[in-house]
């Protein structure tokens, strides 16, 4: 049986469809999910926790609010009180390291330890605390850069304004250190469970 043959109109037809099929775009692929540890690095939350209800939400920021108010009572008492019998013995320091060094060249090892881990202690609850109190400030970085900045207020008023204190940069990488820690250890679990995000549908 002979075929139809076709007329150069279907032909030019044919020929503008097989062109569009073969020069058409594919869609560009779509960004790969970011991993949940990278959210994490931001400072950002996996979805999927269920937040916890209003009322406890409520009463777990206001007893941080209250641990917050009585660790900065603490914290100037700690620093801010004068101590003129020390006026002539203390010292500023600007170089990273050189307190650090002077504590381990100590006699005493209790010496040491009581000055550093003191500083280191000192930052702890700002880890803790800062994670329940400001969410936008969750994040190791975000902990450590606001930690320091404080401190370096806290030093700077110091060694300005307190007799017998002076500004100590170490001061403030112990400070900083403690923070860290206790983001690491403790506020970074209270934060997601204070201000975890919602499930999605």
């Amino acid at each position: 049986m002979a075929r139809a043959a076709l007329s150069p109109r279907a032909v030019l037809r044919a020929r503008n469809a097989f062109r569009l099929r073969t020069t058409r775009r594919e869609p560009p692929p779509a960004p790969p999910a970011e991993s949940a540890k990278g959210r994490a690095a931001k400072g950002e939350e996996p979805a999927g926790r269920r937040p916890l209800p209003l009322p406890l939400r409520l009463l777990a920021m206001l007893c941080a609010f209250a641990f917050m108010v009585g660790f900065a009572v603490v914290l100037a008492r700690l620093t801010l009180e004068p101590s003129p019998a020390s006026e002539a013995l203390v010292h500023s320091n600007l170089r990273p390291g050189r307190s650090l060094r002077a504590y381990l060249d100590q006699p005493g090892l209790r010496d040491a330890v009581k000055q550093i881990g003191g500083n280191v202690l000192l930052g702890v609850p700002f880890g803790v605390l800062v994670p329940v109190l400001a969410p936008r400030a969750r994040g190791m970085l975000r902990v450590m850069v606001l930690t320091a900045s404080v401190m370096l207020l806290v030093e700077f008023a110091q060694g300005a304004l307190v007799t017998g204190r002076a500004f100590d940069i170490d001061d403030v990488i112990l400070n900083t250190t403690g923070a860290l820690i206790g983001y690491l250890l403790v506020g970074r679990r209270m934060g997601r469970a204070v201000h975890a995000r919602e499930r999605r549908a």
